[in-house]
């Protein structure tokens, strides 16, 4: 397709915003000198011939190339990438992306060829997610849920691999040869911003996995072992780092007692952990709980018979003070004390993404149980929730709305600099002037103006919940000031 035949839907032509470049920037020389250098003389061409049809494409591409060596990387390396996603359809072209992933399974790929493979549409999807996001094509909610959707993609695609493989094997009955995990009992929830569809863009992907080791499927078998080799390999075939890089990073600490529980949990011990044990931050954690791979029957049975531990129908005020102690002691550590620009925590520090998820989710706790309209896994939609049943004033939840947004853009640029899972601003003064140009601002001081204003919106709702209630309730968890309580941990 050449740059003349662009559809108005491709995503070159739906650019509408990207980085502020400083008028010393040399990004576009080194742009200039990338698409001299490489030997494939019809991409360059093509890309150049884009690029003249759509300069805001261009100004997107010299903004990677100045402020993000990890989405530069991306681009710079695969030419016929960079050229492909700037001149799809990106819905259209994601969605290609993500059948890749199960067409490497239906071809039986091995190992070593289906992590290749995950890898690649990782890269590709990545590149496509970070352009749409920074050019204003995407608004955050859908880049989140494009992020939430490719994670979910690719671990439906390692389990079924590994489950096909167990099946081969004698391991596994299966009711389905092409699809072993119907009916297999082996659960994976997704949890926290993954499991609301709000995954960051560099974000770990935080997992329970579960097993129902009554399943027809495993009758007669060792569950356990097997499930417990099976979660395992789906650790490895997605986080282990080849030369393809990785897919995405996993956290299984949720899970009931890490320190002394297996990879793979039995539904029975785990209800049975979860009504004698579980404590009220784990019902938080539980509000965003949903199935993402596996079994989704067996998963939705399993959240339906834990409701009660988490939806309590008396107003639970035990759980706002649990809640609260945490967010204390989380301000009580270097850099989330007070409101900041530099080396702000945008996260977990005061005014930031943290607290607007608190106040949505003590309120789901306290009155959840009782008003079923309020168990929902999205942090916006709950706002307007909490707003349409008259918890929260309309102007509060459209601040905590506007302030999520952006954050959660902030966050982004963050992550997308050199893909790591950063929250916290740059100290050092050239580093967050880049950043602030990266977010499309012309300086540090036009940034910190939003920034601050933002924080200190999300701060004043946030104190007036929490901060003036009673501490007269003994809390489940245990945040001393000045050191770790290993059990809490």
């Amino acid at each position: 397709m050449t740059a003349g035949l662009l559809s108005d839907r491709s995503l070159a032509r739906r650019i509408v915003s990207s980085p502020y470049l400083a008028p010393d920037s040399v990004a576009h020389n080194k742009v200039e000198g990338w698409l001299s250098a490489f030997g494939e003389p019809a991409i360059s061409d093509a890309l150049r011939h884009m690029f003249e049809a759509c300069p805001k494409a261009r100004a997107l591409v010299n903004g990677l190339a100045e402020y993000s060596p990890h989405l530069w990387d991306l681009s710079s390396a695969n030419p016929a990438r960079l050229l492909d996603v700037l001149q799809s359809e990106p819905e259209a072209h994601f969605r290609l992306i993500l059948e890749r992933a199960f067409s490497a399974n239906i071809n039986g790929a091995d190992d070593a060829t289906l992590m290749r493979v995950l890898r690649q549409i990782k890269a590709e999807a990545a590149l496509l997610i970070g352009v749409a996001d920074i050019g204003g094509v995407w608004p955050i909610t859908q880049v989140t849920f494009a992020l939430t959707e490719l994670a979910d993609t690719t671990f439906q695609a390692a389990v079924r691999h590994l489950l096909k493989d167990v099946v081969k094997r004698g391991k596994l009955l299966a009711t389905d040869a092409a699809h072993p995990e119907l009916n297999s009992g082996y659960i994976v929830l997704a949890m926290g911003k993954m499991g609301a569809f709000e995954l960051n863009y560099s974000s770990d992907a935080d997992l329970i996995i579960f097993f129902d080791p009554l399943s027809q499927a495993v009758a007669g078998i060792d569950s356990q072992s097997l499930y417990i080799r099976v979660s395992r390999g789906l650790v490895k075939l997605l986080q282990e780092r080849t030369a393809d890089g990785y897919v995405f990073r996993i956290d299984v600490r949720l899970r009931p007692d890490p320190a002394s529980t297996h990879i793979a949990i039995s539904t029975p011990a785990a209800i049975e952990y979860y009504e004698t044990r579980g404590q009220n931050w784990e019902r938080s954690a539980m509000i965003k709980a949903r199935p993402c791979a596996g079994d989704f029957v067996a998963g939705e049975a399993f959240l339906r018979e834990l409701a009660p531990f988490v939806w309590r129908k008396s107003m639970d005020f035990a759980a706002l003070a649990d809640i609260h102690a945490m967010k204390r002691q989380i301000h009580a550590y270097k850099g989330h004390g007070e409101i900041a620009v530099a080396g702000h925590n945008i996260k977990l520090g005061r005014g930031g993404i943290r607290e607007i998820e608190f106040f949505v989710q003590t309120q789901q706790l306290i009155a959840g149980g009782r008003h079923p309209e309020l168990r929902d896994r999205s942090t916006l939609l709950m706002l307007q929730r909490l707003a349409d049943g008259g918890w929260i004033a309309e102007e509060t939840k459209s601040e905590l709305d506007i302030a999520y947004r952006f954050l959660r853009t902030v966050e982004h640029r963050l992550q997308m600099v050199a893909d790591e899972q950063t929250h916290t601003l740059p100290d050092d003064p050239q580093a967050l002037e880049r950043l602030a140009r990266f977010l499309g601002f012309p300086d540090t001081d036009a940034f910190g103006r939003r920034l601050l204003s933002q924080l200190k919106i999300v701060q004043g709702h946030y104190a007036r919940l929490f901060e003036n209630g009673s501490d007269d309730t003994q809390p489940v968890l245990v945040f001393p000031k000045d050191e770790d309580h290993r059990e809490t941990l």
